[in-house]
């Protein structure tokens, strides 16, 4: 097998001094290296030899001299929310090796004397502020790398807000090298300024909110809805059936509120969610921005049945309203083998439909009857929930017959 022409290395804060023998041997072969200006001036790269990234960032240029000695310099560990992966997904696996330096997600948990196990790393520098939103929560610990100094004493008014303000948290500038700098600070008091980028925030969330659990079926309140909701308990059990893992595609097909959307996504998942009434679509937007999840998330405002074509595919699929045969004939068409699908029904219309693809099909059929207690005169009754039914069926290998019921 040939040798690998590209080498991916990661680089600190105190340069070739850092580096590995065999780092300063690959980029002292190198015909042309590769990285951000500050990562060319840490490795002392000739002018001849250095090619900045273009911005936007394109790997373009470096597949250009594909064949001859390349080096592409990122930072810290190239596969941490780095480069490495951009690369690495462009090129067969011969052709790049990798040799990667401390993280800084490393470096700060050394700073701080923290087990790296037990915190939470988050790339932020890409992504946006909101993202970091749902892994806020009494007790947790979390190291985040920010974009610049804007970026960082945003986060610190998002904390504020959220209730953190009499956590504590950590500015952490340019860790590994002479220009490193820890600044420890309440966060109702605000970040320390004049920070250089890398920047991350090390946060000790000791006091404030407990955050979001860690269970499905959540609560109605952290839902923007006009009634349209998979209330949490219905909520919980169509997550149950719809059993998503990380890196799954669910379609919610008239996705109301967006709650199972939300649900899927915070799980792992990445989600379409599809809602014909305009102002509905509007609201699982903000939904999605509220949780963070927009990267995630993306919200359809158009009919099921005219999206389906348009959309990657599935590896679940959830019909809260909506349902009849001829979006069922759609989908079959379109479901790979495996792919997990679940409807729920209130109307006798769509019942009485389940019943037949259930009949023809197979797949489980349930009735879930729920009641909430409620004041009757000066006690208490149970006041019963439309019953709905849930049908949830896997799509087979081969699909059998051709009848759209």
């Amino acid at each position: 097998m040939a040798e690998a022409w590209l080498s991916i290395i990661g680089i600190g804060e105190d340069g070739l001094q850092g580096c590995s023998e065999s780092s300063r041997r690959l980029l002292a072969q190198a015909r042309r290296v590769f990285g951000g200006p500050r990562h060319l001036a840490l490795a002392g790269i000739e002018p001849e030899r250095a090619e900045p990234w273009p911005v936007p960032f394109d790997i373009a240029p470096l597949l250009a001299w594909r064949g001859q000695p390349v080096v592409a310099l990122v930072s810290g560990d190239p596969f941490w929310f780095g480069a490495g992966s951009v690369l690495a997904r462009a090129l067969p696996r011969h052709e790049w090796q990798a040799v990667p330096a401390p993280s800084t997600f490393t470096l700060a948990a050394s700073a701080l004397g923290w087990p790296l196990e037990e915190v939470r790393c988050l790339g932020l520098h890409a992504q946006p502020l909101r993202t970091l939103w749902p892994h806020l929560g009494r007790g947790r610990r979390l190291l985040c790398l920010l974009r610049d100094e804007a970026a960082l004493q945003a986060a610190v008014v998002l904390l504020r807000e959220e209730g953190f303000g009499a956590s504590t948290a950590w500015a952490l500038q340019r860790l590994g090298g002479p220009r490193q700098r820890i600044e420890r600070f309440s966060i109702r008091d605000g970040a320390p300024a004049g920070l250089q980028a890398p920047l991350a925030l090390a946060l000790d969330l000791h006091d404030g909110p407990e955050g979001l659990p860690a269970c499905v079926g959540l609560p109605d309140a952290l839902f923007e809805h006009d009634g349209q909701l998979t209330k949490a308990p219905m909520r919980a059990l169509t997550l149950q059936a719809l059993a998503p893992r990380p890196g799954q595609r669910l379609w919610d097909l008239g996705a109301g509120s967006g709650s199972i959307s939300i649900e899927w996504c915070l799980a792992g998942g990445v989600a379409e969610a599809v809602e014909r009434d305009a102002v509905r679509a509007e609201r699982v937007q903000r939904n999605a921005e509220r949780f963070g999840l927009t990267p995630r998330l993306r919200v359809w405002s158009s009919d099921a049945l005219a999206t389906l074509a348009q959309l990657p595919e599935p590896q679940a699929v959830f019909i809260g309203g909506g349902m009849d045969a001829a979006l069922w004939q759609a989908l079959r068409l379109r479901l790979p083998a495996g792919c997990r699908v679940v409807v729920n029904a209130v109307t006798t219309a769509t019942q009485a439909l389940l019943a037949q693809l259930h009949e023809r099909h197979g797949g489980q059929l349930r009735q879930i009857a729920l009641a909430e207690a409620q004041p009757l005169g000066p006690q208490q009754g149970f006041v019963p929930w439309r019953p709905q039914w849930q049908w949830v069926w896997q799509a087979p290998s081969v699909e059998v017959g051709g009848n759209a019921t």
